[in-house]
């Protein structure tokens, strides 16, 4: 009755003891191990990357730990010098509204396009990783719908099939000597 009262509890190992605990997640692991990872994850190869994409990057992913790093030294900033912090956040609060929507949309347009454009890139590797590969295209021949049908004679299909000569090509080279 107590399983049938809270699943997500028996599922997720909650109130579990330590043996327990350490007893479910080797299940866990050796059933992981077993069934092996999907046919298209396999197919998902890292592809190599320009410098430049990795340097933008890197460079995207400064501005959350700088801006905790920038909260912490405000906050010592204002307790070693109240003053210095209240006139820079005067400062601050001088600014103009406009100004602060401003930033404020240039900061959400600009990561929120590094956001989408990564999102977009992903999605197109599952997606191709999860369609069939193309078939190649099959060897043009006689029957080939594309290539016009000769009709009954055997003279005429042959000579379709067999390369000729090129008069254009015989008059350029006539023209040249």
């Amino acid at each position: 009755m107590a399983l049938m009262s809270n699943p997500l509890r028996w599922v997720t190992g909650a109130g579990l003891t330590g043996a327990e605990a350490l007893d479910h997640a080797e299940r866990l692991a050796r059933a992981a191990q077993a069934s092996g990872l999907p046919p298209a994850v396999g197919r998902l190869d890292r592809r190599p990357r320009a410098a430049f994409d990795r340097l933008v990057d890197a460079l995207n992913r400064l501005p959350r730990p700088l801006s905790v790093l920038g909260t912490l030294a405000l906050l010592g900033a204002a307790l070693a010098a109240p003053d210095w912090f209240a006139a820079r956040m005067e400062a601050l609060a001088r600014m103009p509204e406009g100004l602060w929507w401003l930033i404020g949309a240039v900061l959400s347009l600009h990561f929120g396009s590094r956001v989408q454009a990564h999102a977009q890139e992903f999605r197109r590797e599952v997606l191709a990783a999860t369609l069939p590969a193309p078939e190649p295209e099959p060897a043009a021949t006689a029957r080939t719908p594309a290539i016009a049908e000769p009709g009954p004679d055997a003279r005429l299909t042959l000579s379709t099939l067999a390369p000729g000569a090129n008069a254009a090509l015989a008059d350029w080279r006539a023209g040249r000597a």
